[in-house]
């Protein structure tokens, strides 16, 4: 047999059901929603064995691969709750917030650029721009990055 791995996109629902139970003890055990392994087993319905078996070879496509991510640079005004707002903006549009940067207030703007993943937005990344530019303290607003 090959050492080397070869990867393949199925349908869950083509899956056998033991395959989708693994998955869901990871998921117990990562989010530590589960204290141990056999605790998970027992919340999934699955053998041990069959999760020890099977742990290393399946997983959601989505644990290594999250989303899309966006990196975007604002000039803001230096007005109290003005990143806030924007923030609240992204959070009310499903984005996952990964890094902020800001600078220290010159002339009264502030560059921050932010970096987010998009994979589970509930409105395009061209809507969520629209909305943070009619933001009120918002000077300007630019995708630098999209993945």
């Amino acid at each position: 047999m090959e050492n080397s791995s070869e990867y393949y996109i199925v349908d869950k629902r083509a899956l056998p059901e033991v395959y989708t139970k693994v998955v869901e003890v990871k998921r117990l055990l990562e989010q530590h929603i589960a204290a141990s392994v056999q605790e998970a087993v027992d919340m999934v319905g699955v053998s041990r064995s069959a999760y020890y078996k099977y742990k290393d070879y399946v997983s959601e496509l989505s644990a290594g691969t999250r989303g899309r991510t966006a990196i975007i640079a604002f000039n803001l005004m230096d007005k109290a709750g003005l990143l806030s707002n924007v923030l609240n903006a992204m959070a009310e549009s499903g984005a996952n917030i990964l890094t902020i940067n800001q600078t220290i207030p010159i002339n009264g703007i502030a560059n921050v650029t932010i970096s987010m993943e998009t994979g589970n937005m509930k409105i395009q990344l061209n809507a969520l721009i629209s909305s943070i530019a009619a933001i009120e303290g918002v000077q300007t607003i630019k995708i630098i990055a999209r993945e």
